[in-house]
């Protein structure tokens, strides 16, 4: 088994075909799309692949140490990942094609009108974790 995180993105990854913000959705495009992850998550909790997923806020701060005292916070001028990170899902699976396959179906969450969003998502194995990448 390998870890896989399914990273989705506010930006900064090609453009869904179905591109519209969410923003700009209905209540109920909004909770078709949320029953969608959850029931995705929900069928890979039974198989065991679910590890663990996370929508985040929009709020957030750069942190770091800087020697004695109270460390410096600030919200730029770096690349903001609350700009661009939408949430994720960690899979646990037997192959990259397998992680791959998820990566498709998740894509296919629906969006504005009901339309699957066909949205890029971003695949990245845990460090450490066996790859076998046949592409």
């Amino acid at each position: 088994m390998a870890k896989y995180l399914l990273l989705k993105h506010y930006r900064g990854a090609p453009a869904s075909v179905n591109n519209a913000p969410m923003s700009e959705w209905t209540e109920d495009e909004i909770s078709a799309h949320l029953r969608y992850m959850n029931d995705f998550a929900a069928r890979l909790e039974e198989t065991g692949e679910f590890v663990d997923s996370q929508a985040l806020a929009p709020e957030g701060t750069f942190v770091r140490f800087d020697g004695e005292g109270r460390p410096p916070v600030t919200d730029g001028p770096f690349a903001e990942t609350k700009d661009l990170i939408a949430g994720w899902m960690v899979i646990d699976v037997d192959s990259y094609e397998r992680a791959v396959e998820l990566a498709g179906e998740l894509s296919a969450a629906p969006g504005a009108g009901g339309e699957p969003i066909h949205e890029w998502l971003e695949l990245r194995p845990f460090y450490g974790s066996p790859t076998t990448i046949t592409e």
